[in-house]
């Protein structure tokens, strides 16, 4: 992002955090916030009304044996598919449904057909590219068979109905195709001076998954939706050109066979050292030869696992360190990235950097299960896959740590606990972010750790044009799917843990969580039941407005008096819901000695109030009183948060006249109108609600909301706006 824009991002985002309320005004109603029967499903054999799969919880089975070879002068890779399919479930299945999600990339797809014009991370209508899959045969226990490719699924006729509860079939598909450049940012090819990387995922016919919600998931790959996949284990033959290195998902089977005599005593020095080792280093890349006739076949096998990916190039510098887990076992942190990409201000952290994210998620949620973890240098900015995941080749420092972390966190959500992300994109991304926070804060003392006020985010979260957090991803706008999948749903899962329920009580049942549904299919239901069940909270306003909802939150102060007009009688405070949406309320009292104290209002208030009145036990003088005083939650108005009861400081001598005008600055392409209304000074920018500024002395006012002061200097024709620690210069047109 542009430096200059960044900033005046930065500075818009606090000025206005406090606007969307400007064309929406919903007010609060307890009896819908609060109404009862919240989930519309019962309990069933397959699922429990506490959250736990149920009592009959079944669920099909995928295991695969794939096999092909990559051609890195054609892109192209060629094999077959051979898939064990177990249907576990209580029906018969007469045709069985694949995903073909190469077929996306054939220019004549849905998927190509809804590319925008421009700016969009899943393709290019410019793009000359046309792949998808060449299916070569299909068979079902060695017999050919009927099948239609319809998109991006394959459906299989079978000449007899697999049977329920433990029927097996055998699938064999022989295909090809060509490797994308840009495969929709989650697998492709990107040029390096020692050879092409190869990033390849999606490069499998998949079962499609069967289950007790939907029958058949048959939802096409469109490119924001991701994937919904069935657990089994994975074997994986690859043959590569012979200079390239292949790494991939799970265990590599046979290292003898691919790496030289050195190579494998730094792998297995490795695997016991807490420390980066170099397996292949940048000179040795330099030095070996870019091109061969002959290939080499890399074997590798993965259990309980709902994908497979891998990645090769003669281009990867290897380096690998010691995971430890808390069981005691081990795993191996692997790196593969080119020379352009070393340095202890980039790649070479990477191990470093794998190593940290995987050891706290073990510690702080469930133990890691994959034999490996490795990270991949590509042309994706960030996907994932079970126990490989690739970020982008030109990723350094902050921005390197948070996408590792990111896609290696996804390893528990989603290849742990198997949500469908083609549905349900917010129970990976949402919840991922929300433990990303917490690993961030955690890692090297917080080396990269930068705390965010909620309030600042407001206008994020309150924005009218956004759609509900529960809206599936290919229903949403591109631009608004950083928000509504990543940072709303993680913000709320952060809201439950810091300020309504509590991080011991809130993480014990995450973890719960995860223990019931590891390896299965929950369902957002299953999720909520669950965090009520282990919490013993009821949440129904909290799921109903933060996620099926886009409820905003708006609390304010409406008075504030000392009794009688007698401050050693003590004050009394009276807040409102304004909002749709309530939330447990804190409200600061600050005195005029400099010392503060808290009165916290649980969630029980606004059950059935619009606004509460209390007192404060003081007999000192209030300087002010200010609600949410820490900017946990994004109020949508916090023009009405503050209250001071001491008097301003008097304006004085000074010309209020010379104080008003329009101010610009020309870097940000911003101006400022200062203006009288109602005889307060007020501030605008345009196409936004002016907000108040409140004289301090010397020249100096202030909006405490947005932690924005405003100095002018002596002439009054310029002043310097102050927010955190960035400054902005406006003179007067």
């Amino acid at each position: 992002m542009n430096k200059n824009f960044s900033k005046a991002m930065v500075l818009l985002l606090g000025l206005v955090t406090f606007q969307a309320n400007a064309q929406e005004a919903p007010t609060y109603d307890y009896h819908e916030a609060f109404k009862p029967l919240f989930y519309q499903n019962n309990a069933t054999e397959t699922r429990s009304a506490s959250g736990k799969p149920g009592h009959n919880y079944w669920q099909n089975r995928a295991d695969y044996h794939l096999n092909v070879t990559l051609n890195d002068q054609t892109n192209e890779i060629s094999g077959y598919s051979e898939i064990t399919y177990t249907n576990n479930s209580f029906d018969s299945l007469e045709f069985l449904w694949l995903q073909l999600d190469q077929n996306l990339f054939d220019k004549n797809s849905r998927g190509s057909s809804l590319l925008p014009m421009s700016g969009s991370r899943y393709g290019d209508t410019g793009s000359e590219f046309s792949g998808g899959y060449q299916i070569k045969s299909v068979t079902v226990d060695g017999k050919p068979v009927k099948y239609d490719v319809i998109d991006t699924r394959m459906q299989i006729d079978l000449a007899k109905a697999l049977k329920p509860k433990g029927g097996k079939a055998k699938i064999k598909v022989e295909y090809s195709y060509t490797v994308p450049y840009e495969g929709a940012d989650r697998t492709g090819i990107i040029e390096t001076k020692n050879g092409k990387i190869y990033t390849i995922a999606q490069w499998f016919p998949r079962m499609a998954v069967y289950d007790d919600i939907q029958g058949w998931n048959t939802l096409p790959y469109l490119g924001p939706g991701e994937f919904y996949l069935e657990y089994g284990d994975v074997t994986a033959t690859i043959t590569a050109p012979a200079h390239h290195y292949v790494v991939g998902s799970g265990e590599l089977l046979n290292p003898k066979e691919v790496y030289s005599s050195e190579q494998l005593k730094r792998w297995d020095s490795a695997k016991k050292s807490d420390q980066t080792v170099m397996i292949r280093s940048a000179a040795e890349v330099e030095a070996d030869q870019k091109t061969s006739s002959k290939n080499k076949t890399w074997k590798f096998k993965i259990k309980n696992t709902r994908d497979f990916a891998w990645a090769s190039s003669s281009a990867f510098i290897l380096d690998a360190a010691k995971i430890n887990l808390p069981s005691g076992k081990n795993a191996l942190a692997i790196s593969a990235y080119p020379v352009e990409s070393d340095g202890q201000d980039a790649w070479s952290r990477s191990t470093e950097y794998t190593k940290a994210s995987i050891e706290h998620y073990s510690k702080q949620w469930s133990e890691y299960p994959y034999p490996t973890a490795i990270n991949v240098a590509g042309n994706e900015g960030g996907m994932e896959y079970p126990g490989i995941v690739f970020c982008h080749m030109d990723s350094k420092g902050e921005g390197l740590w948070g996408v590792t972390d990111h896609e290696f966190g996804h390893i528990w959500f989603p290849m742990i606990v198997g949500s469908n992300e083609r549905v349900h994109g917010w129970m990976d991304e949402g919840f991922n972010t929300f433990i990303n926070d917490i690993s961030t804060e955690k890692f090297n003392n917080g080396e990269y750790h930068k705390p965010q006020s909620f309030q600042r985010m407001a206008n994020m979260f309150n924005n009218d044009g956004f759609e509900p957090v529960m809206t599936q991803p290919d229903n949403m706008r591109e631009r608004n799917i950083g928000a509504l999948l990543y940072y709303k749903p993680g913000a709320g899962l952060t809201l439950l843990r810091e300020h309504i329920i509590g991080p011991e009580r809130f993480d014990k049942a995450l973890r719960t969580y995860i223990d019931y549904w590891a390896y299965k299919h929950p369902t957002p239901e299953d999720f909520f039941r669950t965090i009520e069940n282990v919490t013993g909270e009821e949440l129904s306003w909290f799921w109903r407005g933060w996620f099926l909802n886009k409820w905003k939150i708006d609390q304010g102060i409406k008075s504030a008096k000392y009794v009688n007009g007698d401050m050693s009688q003590g004050l009394v405070v009276t807040v409102e819901n304004k909002g749709q949406l309530p939330m447990p309320t804190t409200v600061e009292v600050e005195f005029t000695d400099g010392t503060k104290m808290e009165k916290k209002l649980p969630i029980e208030v606004w059950k059935r109030n619009t606004e509460w009145t209390f007192k404060i036990p003081t007999t000192k003088e209030v300087k002010q009183v200010k609600l949410d005083p820490k900017g946990a939650y994004p109020d949508a108005d916090i023009t009405n948060n503050t209250m001071k009861l001491k008097e301003p400081a008097s304006l004085g001598r000074l010309d209020i006249n010379a104080l008003l005008g329009t101010f610009s600055n020309a870097m940000l392409g911003m101006d400022i109108e200062i203006k009288l209304e109602n005889n307060h000074l007020m501030a605008q920018v345009p196409s936004q609600p002016a907000f108040p500024l409140t004289y301090e002395g010397d020249h100096v006012f202030s909006f405490d909301e947005a932690e924005i002061v405003v100095t002018y200097h002596e002439d009054l024709k310029s002043f310097v706006l102050k927010q955190g620690e960035q400054e902005f210069e406006f003179k007067k047109k």
